[in-house]
């Protein structure tokens, strides 16, 4: 499908943007250095990182993009990354939380602090990335946090008897469980926002069916049996609900975009409607709770 989504000029705005050595967190890093912006790209590996900042530089040599070490499932790296971008002393316009992972094997793992890994990968450490950069995003005008979720916390719950899913292991269902996480996280965000007067706009977003790594030759296209089955986009598609819930002016506090067509699978981006499970507030709000006893971070008191 055909760019739908032009991304307003972004000079002068600092973005983090974890997850963009590849997939959709690419084409996000590559539209936002093209509309201006200086780009941070939060990667596990660097050296991946580095390739992918080369490819945006050879289509935009004068592009600001630099790579910096992140890895969600590790909260020692968050912080450091949180402490270099802090230290800096610079304001930041906007993260992008991207960066996940998806249906990890059927026997559960842990990430390095023993949280179950989609949990703790997807989730946790974009709260505690979050919540350590607020007050940075909070020295800029008009900041933005742009999380990304999924279709697929239609079929999430969160059991607060069982966080960690450790009876009964699903990786289907633990990535479910992730990505409401998620959605959660960006519509409590929101709520505190406005109940403290913050100028943050917290939203969300969705990439519907999308074919983030297409098979060499297909140009961005699925190969022919997906075709058959479901409607599939490329990245291209792909990642303009989350460049619109980062950058669009029109942008609403709490909003949720996704693809417009097809079952919301594919399309130009809309609003979208979050699923049942991520609609009730006082659920946000203690999933919050917990995920900072968890992460040990917090909101700023400011």
């Amino acid at each position: 499908m055909p760019i739908t989504y032009d991304v307003p000029p972004q000079a002068g705005r600092r973005v983090v943007v974890t997850g963009s050595n590849t997939g959709i967190g690419r084409e996000v890093a590559r539209r936002l250095a093209l509309a201006g912006a200086e780009v941070v790209m939060a990667v596990r590996s660097v050296d991946k990182g580095e390739a992918a900042r080369a490819e945006i530089l050879r289509e935009a040599p004068d592009a600001d993009v630099e790579v910096r070490h992140l890895d969600l499932a590790d909260l020692a790296t968050v912080r450091a990354f949180a402490d270099a971008l802090l230290a800096d002393g610079r304001p930041l316009h906007v993260l992008v939380n991207n960066a996940g992972v998806v249906h990890a094997p059927r026997r559960r793992e842990e990430t390095a602090d023993g949280f179950e890994l989609q949990l703790g990968t997807n989730f946790l450490g974009p709260f505690a990335l979050t919540t350590l950069l607020l007050p940075l995003l909070l020295r800029s005008p008009a900041p933005r946090v742009a999380t990304m979720g999924s279709a697929a916390a239609t079929w999430g719950r969160i059991r607060f008897d069982d966080p960690q899913w450790r009876r009964s292991y699903s990786p289907n269902g633990g990535y479910a469980r992730s990505k409401l996480a998620d959605l959660l996280m960006a519509r409590h965000l929101a709520a505190v926002a406005d109940e403290r007067g913050w100028p943050l706009l917290s939203t969300a977003a969705h990439p519907g069916w999308t074919l983030s790594h297409p098979p060499a030759g297909t140009a961005g296209r699925p190969p022919a049996p997906w075709r058959s089955l479901l409607p599939v986009q490329g990245v291209e598609s792909g990642a303009e609900p989350i460049l619109v819930a980062a950058t669009s002016p029109d942008a609403r506090q709490g909003a949720y975009y996704g693809p417009g067509r097809r079952l919301g699978l594919v399309g130009p981006t809309t609003v979208a409607r979050f699923p049942r499970p991520a609609r009730s507030l006082a659920t946000a709000a203690r999933l919050w709770a917990v995920a900072e006893e968890l992460t040990g971070t917090h909101l700023p008191q400011a």
